[in-house]
């Protein structure tokens, strides 16, 4: 049993190429189904296997209820026996018991192996998917196992099988059996017979790894694959782009004398491959798009939503070559550029816009500005009717006569649009911003209107008003909206208010609140008030920085009350009778107590305000100094010693300069 176990076990592993625990876990679960076989033991009971790959013993350890008198000893054990497993075992407990049965070996190999078989072939389906499934996008290699009208079965790795549908196929293409042939993994399905392989040769992505695989500057990263469009088995077009200076993608691409593009083409059958340079500008990139044919103009125009079309005019005798067979070619670049592409010969595109020119009245400038070439033009196209040759130079005048029609006309339309552009931002800069964000059903409309607007883009209070400003004939003309549900719609918006947001703003009861004043010192007007605010009051939120002009002191304390103290109370002194004249020299200084107030550090106080002294050329010093001091230049700064704000004043002399002198 030792030997024949062991050997079993390796084979598996070794055939199977699984894990180890993988295998053990089938092994397990077979000989537990067997047990129940044997001894048609219910499902509920809870049975354990151990397998021991030194010496192939198989043991069976089965749940059992410990009774007084055993009645079903597959599922019953005794008291008395139960307690030689276990000394803490009780009535009506349950034990987990050796309950291999005798010759279990044989009777195991007889009726585990399907079951063995069948975990094995589960574990191999899930190793299978799992790696299959991170091979996704990649190429793989299989060998051609069978042909059939469905499509190819191949054989590839870990014993797995792919298929290859008849619409994946390359066209004209053969294959045959036991052929070796390489394909993208495009899909895996996880089927109940297992991971469902699909490969295919005709997609795209095939040929991007392709380049990828011979081209080392796509692999690294130099170059990059753009865009590709791809006709299986006829005609392929790539755009690359360089990712590093001083390299020329296309030549990175097609290799020396072709030798890298021609092994793709040999993988593909003959496929034949256009390797154009990528461009940021449209015209450019359509115009190379279009190659080998040679392109005289390229005018984009994307005046609605989602369609971009580009009008390429194209000369006479590479108009077949431009459109391709069957119009391959011009599919391909539309593919490839992502433009709808209309392509026009000279002859036709000069036409065209005579034709516009005279009938449409969005061409009705041109006629004017192109009054002296329209018949000569006209005279070029009838000789062309009549078959007569016509001359290089006429084909250049009739080239740029179509250029600047049409370039004319986009340089037009870009005007109209911005214009209307503008025209939106004016109209949407009047709507308060709250407005896009309140939907429509909050205004009261009836659910019918409501719903109509909504299908038609406007599902918020500002794109409907946005849109009546700019046409309410838009809306108008809607399905399902007239006359009296216009009116409703306006009644709605007339009647319709925005929410207003409450502002909280703590006041203080009175000014005794703000500012606490010293007593003995005079808060008449022109004396030095020094005021220290309510202990209880919280520190400025808000920094001055900038220069401001500070009134007198009744005006600045009905300003303190509104900004809560974000200003103190300043005054000027007041020349009493009798005193001398300050100095001319020298200037007075005031302090403001604020130490009960301000809370902040020295680094944070430091506030200037500038004030400019309102002179008349009229009076003379000597008069300004008799007067009331109007205003003057101030600057408050912190003395952390004495914790104190210190005041300093500046006044303008008779001349023309700033006296800098401080009395500090």
């Amino acid at each position: 049993m030792k030997n024949e176990l062991i050997l079993a076990f390796n084979e598996l592993l070794e055939e199977k190429q699984l894990p180890k625990d993988v295998i053990m876990s089938a092994l397990e679960y077979a000989m537990v189904s067997a047990y129940r076989k044997a001894e048609n033991a219910s499902n509920a009971q809870h049975i354990e296997a151990k397998i021991d790959l030194q010496t192939g013993r198989v043991t069976i350890y089965a749940e059992k209820e410990i009774v007084e008198k055993v009645q079903d000893p597959r599922t019953e054990i005794s008291l008395e026996e139960a307690l030689k497993i276990n000394p803490q075992a009780k009535l009506g407990g349950m034990i987990v018991v050796d309950s291999t049965p005798k010759d279990f070996g044989r009777v195991a190999a007889q009726t585990a192996r399907q079951v063995i078989q069948q975990r094995i072939r589960e574990a191999e389906r899930e190793a299978q998917l799992r790696y299959f499934k991170r091979q996704v996008g990649e190429i793989v290699s299989g060998v051609v196992q069978a042909i059939t009208p469905i499509g190819l079965t191949l054989g590839l790795e870990m014993k797995a099988e792919g298929i290859m549908p008849r619409k994946e196929m390359i066209p004209g293409e053969r294959y045959r059996v036991h052929e070796r042939i390489r394909a993208l993994l495009l899909e895996v399905k996880d089927t109940g017979k297992g991971p469902q392989i699909i490969l295919s040769r005709a997609h795209r992505n095939f040929l991007r790894r392709l380049l990828e695989n011979e081209v080392p500057e796509i692999y690294h990263g130099m170059v990059e694959i753009r865009s590709i469009a791809r006709e299986p088995g006829q005609r392929s077009k790539v755009a690359v782009a360089a990712l590093q200076a001083g390299v020329d993608p296309v030549g990175a691409c097609v290799g020396m004398r072709g030798v890298r593009i021609q092994a793709i083409v040999r993988e593909l059958n003959d496929e034949k491959i256009d390797v154009i340079e990528w461009n940021p500008d449209p015209a450019i990139y359509i115009a190379k798009a279009l190659s080998p044919a040679r392109v005289t103009g390229v005018y984009l125009s994307n005046r609605g939503k989602g369609t971009k079309t580009a009008t390429v005019v194209v000369p006479e005798d590479q108009l077949s070559l431009a459109i391709g067979r069957d119009g391959q070619n011009a599919r391909l670049a539309a593919r490839l550029t992502s433009w709808r592409i209309d392509i026009k010969s000279l002859p036709e595109a000069a036409i065209d816009a005579l034709n516009k020119i005279q009938k449409d009245p969005e061409y009705a400038v041109f006629a004017e500005l192109e009054r002296d070439i329209i018949p000569q033009v006209e005279q070029i196209l009838n000789k062309k009717a009549e078959g007569r040759p016509v001359t290089p130079e006429e084909y250049q005048l009739m080239s740029q006569f179509v250029d600047r029609v049409e370039r004319g006309i986009l340089r037009q339309r870009e005007g109209v649009l911005r214009a209307e552009e503008e025209k939106q931002l004016m109209a949407a800069a009047n709507i308060p911003d709250e407005a896009f964000e309140i939907p429509l059903e909050d205004i009261g409309l009836p659910l019918r209107y409501t719903t109509l607007l909504n299908g038609a883009g406007y599902l918020s209070v500002g794109d409907l008003m946005l849109q009546l400003k700019l046409d309410p004939n838009k809306i108008l003309a809607l399905e399902g909206i007239g006359p009296k549900a216009m009116a409703a719609i306006e009644e709605a918006l007339a009647n319709f208010s925005l929410p207003k947001e409450e502002v909280v703003v703590e006041e203080a009861s009175s000014q005794k609140e703000l500012f606490k004043v010293d007593e003995g010192v005079s808060t008449e007007k022109g004396d030095l008030a020094t005021v220290s605010p309510a202990a209880e009051e919280a520190p400025f939120e808000k920094e001055m920085n900038e220069p401001e002009v500070v009134p007198g002191i009744a005006e600045e304390a009905e300003r303190a009350e509104t900004l809560l103290g974000e200003v103190t109370v300043l005054s000027q002194p007041k020349e009493e009778a009798g005193s001398p004249a300050p100095s001319t020299a020298e200037e007075s200084a005031e302090e403001l107590s604020i130490d009960e107030l301000f809370r902040w550090s020295p680094e944070e106080i430091e506030i200037d305000y500038s004030l400019v002294a309102e002179d008349e050329d009229e009076e003379t010093e000597a008069d300004k100094r008799k007067k009331k001091k109007r205003k003057k230049y101030v600057e408050y700064e912190y003395d952390p010693e004495q914790s104190t704000m210190i005041v300093k004043k500046k006044r303008k002399r008779g001349g023309s300069d700033w006296d800098e002198d401080w009395d500090l």
